[in-house]
């Protein structure tokens, strides 16, 4: 899978849930634990699923009939953090072939980070338990920065890697990820295995997509930078 070195990106930002983590099952758990609490209807997987990709609060508003119309909006979204806090280990797991391919991306000198809109601390604390010191810098959503599509933590992520940003490709797996890339003015992959189909990605303007991890590795080994080819 690993295919010659032809030249352009030596940089990887990539979007955790859905792209690295899958993290479906345990956010369904947790919405529907909230929206239990508050005698609410119960939203199915493949719901939940659409609706994730620009932070628990908008996963909430989409979940909760009237959405932060409804008089208990901030309740349900403050009792679905403390659930998440309890469940997000529960069955969260790198998608299958990731890690290795991680490693190997690792060993051939790939600078990486992960930009999230999930909160700063899960972040954080998620890239640690599952990536280690594979991915060095970790990024959500946090006080001071504007959440994607805005492509403020993008930027932070490239200034702490010490990259160009001429180098650097964003891989996620929703409309929200393509936006962030076009608005950070940096290529982007997408991905089939996270929370959007083809379909729907190609019609969000997608423009290269993988469907494995073996075909994203390929993608990259075609357009690579040396590192001795960038003076940064």
């Amino acid at each position: 899978m690993w295919g010659k070195i032809m030249g352009k990106y030596n940089t990887i930002i990539w979007d955790m849930d859905g792209t690295l983590l899958d993290t479906l099952d345990d956010l369904a758990d947790s919405v529907n634990e909230a929206l239990a609490e508050f005698r609410l209807p119960i939203r199915t997987r493949d719901e939940i699923r659409s609706f994730i990709g620009n932070g628990v609060a908008r996963l909430i508003e989409l979940s909760v009939p009237e959405g932060k119309q409804h008089p208990q909006y901030e309740e349900i979204l403050t009792f679905f953090k403390s659930c998440y806090k309890r469940n997000c280990r529960n069955k969260t797991k790198p998608f299958d072939g990731l890690d290795k391919m991680l490693q190997e991306l690792g060993n051939r000198g790939y600078r990486m980070a992960i930009v999230s809109n999930k909160a700063d601390p899960a972040v954080k604390e998620l890239a640690r338990l599952y990536f280690g010191d594979t991915i060095s810098v970790a990024l959500g959503d946090a006080e001071g920065f504007r959440r994607k599509p805005y492509p403020d933590t993008v930027f932070k992520a490239i200034r702490l890697l010490e990259a160009d940003k001429a180098s650097a490709i964003y891989i996620g797996d929703t409309e929200v990820d393509i936006a962030t890339a076009k608005n950070a003015g940096i290529d982007c992959i997408c991905v089939t295995w996270g929370y959007r189909s083809r379909s729907e990605l190609q019609a969000a303007g997608a423009k290269l997509i993988a469907d494995s991890p073996d075909e994203l590795a390929e993608i990259l080994m075609q357009h690579q930078v040396s590192p001795s080819d960038l003076e940064l």
